[in-house]
C-alpha cells in the first residue's frame, strides 16, 4: 500500500469517528437550551428535569467530541503538508476563526453552564446554554466554509505555486459552502432528535417515568420531522449547486453515463463501471434527474476522462440510502407525532423508534462519503489533485503506524463514550422533589 491511500485510510477513519460525535453535539444543544428556557418560561420543574437529563448526555458526547477533533488538523501538516503550503493561506483562515472565536465561545458558556446551577439566576443560566449551541453551529459554519472552498474554490489566484487568497468575501459566501453548511447542520438536528425519540421510547416501553419521556418524546418528534423536511429541502438546492460545479460528482451519484437531455431518474437501477453501463435501469420517471438536478442537461461520466472520474457504485449507492433514510426519518417522526396521545401503547412503533437511534448516524456519514468520495481525484476540486497533496517525506510504515494507533485509541474512546451515554441514558433524570 502507498502513502497515499494509506493517509486516505487514516484521515477517513479518524474524520468519520470524529464525526459520530459532531451531529449529537449540534443538534442536542439546541434541545438541551429548548428544554431549560420552557422551564423559564413556564416554572415546569418537569423541564428542568429535561435539561439536566439531556444536557448531562450532551456533556459526554461533546468532551469525546473534542478530543476526537484535535488530531485531525494535525494531520493537515504531517500526512497532508503539500495540501497544507498549496491551499493554507486560504484554508487556514477559516479554521483560525473557528477556533478563536466560536470554540471559544463554546468552551466559556459550557463552563458557566456546568457551573452555573444555582450560581446565576435562571434566565441567565438558559442564556448560557443558548449561547453554547449558538456557537457549536457556528464552529461548523466554519469549518464547512473551509470543505466547501474545497469542494468549490473561488477568492483565488495562482501565485508563486501556490493558492492565495484574493477575495476573503467570496470564500465565506460561497455558495457551496453555505449550502453544505444547512445540510450537514440539519442533519445533526435530526440525529438528536432520534436520538431523544429513541431513548424516551426505551423508557415508555419500561413504564419509567411515563409523563416526563412522553414530553421528551414530542420534542424530539417534533425537532425531527422539522430537521428531516428542513434537510430535504436543502438538500435539493444542493443539488443545483453540485450539479452547476461538480458535474462528474451528479453523474456518479445517478450513475449517468452519457449526456442526456431531461434526464429520468430510475428508481431500480444498478451501475456497471467496469463496462461504462447500468446493468440495471427500470422503474423510469421521465426527466426527474433534470428536475431535481436544476439543470435540462446532464453531463454523463463518459464525458471525462476515466482518471477524473469518482468511484462510481460507492458514490450512488451511498446517495441513494442516505435520501431513502432520509425520508424514512420523515415517516417515523411524523408517525410518532401523530399517535403521540397514545404512543406509550404502541409497542411496536416504541420499539422501531429505540431501534432507529443509529440510522441518522448512518445517514450522515453516508452524507459524508458522496462529499468526499465523490469528489475524486480531487482534494479540491478542478486544482489540487489528492495524489499530489500527501506529504512527500512520510513513509508507509510511518502511516501504518500511527493508522493503528489511532484505530486503537478511538476504539477505546468509543467503547467509553457507548458506555457513559448508555449508563446515563438508562438511569433516566433526577427523581421529582418532593
Amino acid at each position: 500500500m502507498d502513502t497515499v491511500l494509506l493517509s486516505r485510510l487514516q484521515f477517513a477513519i479518524t474524520a468519520g469517528f470524529h464525526f459520530i460525535f459532531v451531529p449529537l453535539t449540534l443538534g442536542l444543544s439546541v434541545l438541551t437550551a429548548y428544554m431549560e428556557s420552557r422551564y423559564v418560561a413556564t416554572g415546569d420543574k418537569d423541564y428542568l428535569r429535561m435539561a439536566k437529563f439531556w444536557g448531562r448526555l450532551f456533556l459526554i458526547n461533546f468532551a469525546l467530541g473534542v478530543v476526537t477533533g484535535i488530531t485531525l488538523e494535525f494531520q493537515f501538516g504531517m500526512n497532508w503538508a503539500e495540501y497544507s503550503r498549496y491551499v493554507g493561506d486560504i484554508f487556514g483562515s477559516p479554521l483560525a476563526i473557528e477556533a478563536t472565536l466560536a470554540f471559544f465561545l463554546e468552551s466559556t458558556f459550557i463552563g458557566v453552564w456546568i457551573f452555573g446551577w444555582n450560581r446565576i439566576s435562571p434566565k441567565l443560566h438558559a442564556l448560557s446554554i443558548w449561547l453554547v449551541a449558538a456557537a457549536t453551529n457556528l464552529s461548523a459554519l466554519w469549518i464547512l466554509i473551509a470543505n466547501g472552498w474545497m469542494q468549490h474554490p473561488v477568492g483565488y489566484v495562482l501565485r508563486n505555486s501556490r493558492a492565495e487568497m484574493v477575495d476573503f468575501w467570496a470564500v465565506v459566501t460561497n455558495p457551496y459552502g453555505i449550502l453544505k453548511f444547512f445540510h450537514t447542520v440539519m442533519s445533526g438536528w435530526v440525529v438528536a432528535g432520534f436520538f431523544v425519540l429513541g431513548i424516551s421510547a426505551y423508557h415508555l416501553l419500561r413504564k419509567n417515568e411515563t409523563e416526563f419521556f412522553k414530553k421528551s418524546l414530542k420534542i424530539g418528534a417534533t425537532f425531527a420531522l422539522i430537521s428531516s423536511i428542513l434537510v430535504a429541502f436543502v438538500g435539493h438546492f444542493h443539488a443545483h449547486e453540485v450539479t452547476r460545479t461538480q458535474p462528474t460528482k451528479i453523474a456518479a451519484m445517478e450513475s449517468l453515463w452519457e449526456t442526456t437531455q431531461d434526464a429520468p431518474m430510475y428508481l431500480l437501477l444498478v451501475p456497471d463501471p467496469k463496462n461504462e453501463r447500468n446493468s440495471i435501469e427500470a422503474i423510469k420517471i421521465p426527466s426527474m434527474l433534470s428536475i431535481l438536478a436544476g439543470q435540462k442537461e446532464i453531463k454523463g461520466l463518459k464525458e471525462f476522462p476515466p482518471s477524473e472520474r469518482p468511484p462510481v457504485t460507492l458514490t450512488f449507492v451511498s446517495f441513494r440510502v442516505m435520501v431513502g433514510l432520509g425520508f424514512l426519518f420523515i415517516l417515523l417522526s411524523l408517525w410518532a407525532l401523530i399517535t403521540f396521545k397514545t404512543i406509550e401503547n404502541k409497542t411496536a412503533l416504541l420499539r422501531i423508534l429505540l431501534w432507529s437511534i443509529p440510522l441518522p448516524y448512518i445517514a450522515a456519514q453516508l452524507g459524508w462519503i458522496v462529499a468526499e468520495v465523490g469528489r475524486q481525484p480531487w482534494i479540491v476540486y478542478g486544482l489540487l489533485k489528492t495524489a499530489n497533496a500527501v506529504s512527500k517525506s512520510v513513509e508507509p510504515a510511518q502511516v501504518v503506524a500511527s493508522l493503528i494507533g489511532f484505530t486503537l485509541f478511538y476504539g477505546a474512546l468509543g467503547i467509553i463514550d457507548i458506555y457513559l451515554l448508555a449508563k446515563y441514558a438508562r438511569k433516566g433524570p433526577e427523581p421529582k422533589e418532593v
